[in-house]
């Protein structure tokens, strides 16, 4: 997750930019997209709230991101029961955005996550026979 500060306005209100970023950066981490980007702008009430909302879904699951052009502040989450380079993802948002502050939050997710189906059911059989003796 990355919290980005002071932020290009251009950028963050530029639909096409942000379409691309979601439509192309899959590829570049080594996901697999599975549907083409939604982007859309949100108009606020409070106009300073007003922005642009992205997600692609992702095999691996999705990335999200908000921006907040009046704000200068864009919101990102990267998503994956798969690893990735988080530096390198931290380093190209930051470079697109002209990101001058970045707030990171790294989370490892689903640690018991089944990755090979055949061991997983080998290690539930131990369990089940262990609690019957």
């Amino acid at each position: 997750m990355m919290d980005g500060y002071g932020c290009d306005r251009q950028r963050l209100e530029d639909l096409s930019l942000i379409y691309n970023f979601l439509s192309e950066y899959p590829t570049e981490i080594e996901m697999t997209k599975i549907m083409p980007p939604y982007v859309f702008r949100y108009d606020a009430k409070n106009h300073e709230d007003w922005g642009i909302s992205g997600f692609v879904l992702i095999a691996e699951s999705h990335i999200s991101i908000h921006t907040f052009p009046e704000k200068n502040y864009l919101s990102l989450d990267i998503f994956s029961c798969k690893d990735f380079d988080s530096d390198h993802a931290i380093s190209y948002v930051s470079k697109l955005f002209a990101v001058q502050k970045r707030e990171i939050k790294l989370l490892d997710r689903g640690a018991e996550f089944p990755k090979n189906i055949r061991q997983s059911a080998h290690i539930v059989r131990q369990e089940r026979h262990s609690l019957e003796h």
